[in-house]
């Protein structure tokens, strides 16, 4: 059993780099405080450039602070050490970061634990209540005294995700794109639930003194401990604590504590408690918490529309499988929203076994880590910067693709579902279509997607589009898929719901070489598949992902059963690259269909 964590990098070392800005005049709090003025900690990495248009804001989680990465070899790692510095996504080569403490905090930024100018003592108690709004208010302000009008980005995960969406709220022309990890509009009741305990551990230990302990020279530590102990646990999974602790679950490390050690995972938690009470403020954790506890942005999908409207900034919005404390389903709450109201967002539920904590850990790096790099680059491109960071060009020749483009105005809007490595999109971009959106299930596609500047949304399109208005698109395609949907009736009635036309291409199982395989060698048809990672010849009976057989005559059939208006079809021989026109049935191995409701 190891002590390893996300917490092992951290420590209460003086900051080296820290630097402090102080606002003398009154600041006026949400719920009705007002502190005399306010002192701002932060770390700041790479250089600002001339246009000041650089500049990435990273928002720490509740127990982190300013020190997001080591400036040097000889300085401390930081708590993003994976993600902050030379050549790693948040590339301090290109990009100029800034890392304040939050209002509340304890590592240099005015909190509880600092001292009142009004009463020469530490607040303590007195500390008024707070709310992301104003921590949000505080970087702002910090934001201003640098001279920068704009960010390129807001970055942050757990409390940090819910301070990047109070960013895109509340300043929406201050920045360009934000990047918002394990959060979500609100906690669910579960996580609240473990955060009122962590609460009353600390208010009920005999040293806390009303909030008062450092004037009576002690400190709540067993109750902080007891409450970073209950934290940990929801920053896990099931999975990594299976991994971390089952082989040896009946051997606990013997520790210098007051807490059961007889089990692994009791030693562990000892450690990682007693630990944080070297690092962390009693009073911080109690007003940091509280804040995050409060933070709500719609307890129904038309509050939380209403909330996200003022956005302007283009969203990446990661979730984690197995995260409990702001489980995936937030994501996807926030995500649908801002999909129904045209915003620009990206979306991926990426699977890990690390739990909340997986955005901190290298597990998934390669994944995550380069969406938010690409992510970058793609919003460091269109403030301005050179070609040299654009992302990959688009390359796919598919001949159907080409066929496609010729049906869709170079103004149209365009949603594709299962839109892949987003070679169609990406083509439509180039072309000078700006209105384009693609939902996609694997993650690698998505990454893809991303790379080359498409939004791309990860979502089953089996299970509808409910998250689109009515005619949102001029235009929703469903290129090669067909085949592969469940529900074919179900899908397609939502297509025509949300597109005012529809594009609809899917191999002919008429062609005549499909049949002749079937009626000359009794074999199945071998048809290119869409699998990810399978090759295009690969696609046997057994490893297809196609659920449905049919023919350009059973398409037209349906639509005419199910009332769908066909404008036009667009019978192919991909293989000739040309259209077909005699015995479309028999000689076209791939159909495109231009239909309506």
């Amino acid at each position: 059993m190891e002590f390893d964590s996300t917490d092992s990098v951290r420590n209460s070392n003086p900051l080296s780099y820290l630097q402090t800005v102080t606002f003398g005049e009154p600041m006026p709090l949400e719920h009705g405080g007002v502190l005399p003025e306010i002192t701002v900690a932060y770390e700041t990495y790479g250089t600002l450039n001339e246009r000041k248009d650089n500049a990435v804001l990273i928002c720490h989680a509740l127990s982190g602070d300013s020190h997001v990465a080591a400036h040097n070899d000889t300085d401390d790692p930081g708590w993003w050490q994976i993600m902050v510095g030379d050549g790693k996504p948040i590339d301090t080569n290109k990009y100029f970061v800034i890392c304040p403490n939050v209002l509340g905090g304890c590592r240099g930024t005015t909190g509880p634990d600092t001292v009142n100018p009004q009463t020469g003592k530490r607040y303590g108690m007195a500390f008024p209540e707070i709310t992301i709004g104003d921590i949000v208010e505080t970087e702002g302000k910090l934001v201003d005294d640098l001279g920068i009008s704009r960010l390129l980005a807001v970055i942050g995960g757990s409390l940090g995700g819910i301070c990047t969406l109070e960013w895109a709220i509340r300043f929406p022309d201050r920045l360009a794109s934000a990047v918002c990890l394990a959060a979500g509009p609100h906690l669910t009741s579960q996580s609240l639930a473990f955060d009122i305990v962590a609460r009353n551990a600390i208010l009920s230990d005999p040293h806390f003194c009303n909030g008062n302990y450092h004037e009576h020279g002690v400190v709540p530590a067993d109750g902080l401990a007891i409450a970073r102990m209950l934290g940990h646990i929801t920053y896990l999974s099931r999975e990594s604590m299976m991994k971390k602790f089952d082989a040896d679950r009946n051997q606990g490390r013997k520790l210098d504590t007051k807490f059961e050690t007889k089990f692994s995972v009791g030693s562990y938690l000892a450690y990682q408690g007693e630990k944080f009470v070297d690092r962390f403020d009693a009073n911080s954790y109690l007003t940091i918490s509280t804040a995050i506890d409060t933070f709500e942005l719609g307890s129904s999908p038309e509050e939380l529309k209403r909330k996200l409207r003022k956005i302007m900034c283009r969203f990446l919005i990661l979730s984690f499988s197995t995260d409990w404390l702001f489980p995936p389903f937030l994501s996807k709450e926030l995500t649908q929203a801002l999909l129904a109201q045209n915003k620009a967002v990206n979306y991926c539920n990426i699977m890990s076994d690390g739990g909340h904590d997986a955005f901190l850990l290298p597990n998934e790096f390669l994944l995550y880590g380069n969406m938010i790099g690409a992510f970058l680059r793609r919003s460091t491109k269109e403030a301005g910067e050179g070609a040299s960071l654009s992302g990959s060009p688009a390359t796919d020749s598919r001949f159907d693709f080409t066929q496609i483009l010729d049906l869709i105005p170079a103004s149209a809007s365009v949603l594709d579902l299962g839109c892949g490595g987003g070679g169609l999109l990406s083509r439509l971009k180039q072309r000078g279509n700006t209105q384009l959106a693609g939902l996609e299930l694997n993650e690698v596609k998505i990454l893809e997607c991303i790379d080359k500047g498409i939004d791309v949304v990860q979502a089953d399109i089996n299970a509808g589009l409910k998250e689109f208005e009515d005619d949102q698109f001029d235009f929703v395609v469903l290129s090669k898929t067909l085949q592969t949907i469940r529900d074919v009736e179900f899908v397609l009635s939502e297509m025509v719901r949300v597109g005012t036309r529809c594009i609809v291409s899917f191999p002919n199982l008429g062609y005549h070489e499909y049949r002749r395989r079937l009626a000359e060698y009794g074999r199945a048809p071998r048809i290119a598949s869409t699998l990810p990672g399978t090759k295009a010849a690969a696609a046997e009976w057994y490893n297809t992902d196609d659920v449905r057989f049919l023919t350009l005559a059973d398409f037209e059939d349906f639509c005419a059963e199910k009332h769908i208006r066909i404008h036009y079809a667009l019978p192919l021989d991909t293989k000739q690259h040309q259209r077909i026109t005699e015995d479309p049935n028999t000689n076209a191995d791939t159909v495109v269909m231009v239909i309506s409701r």
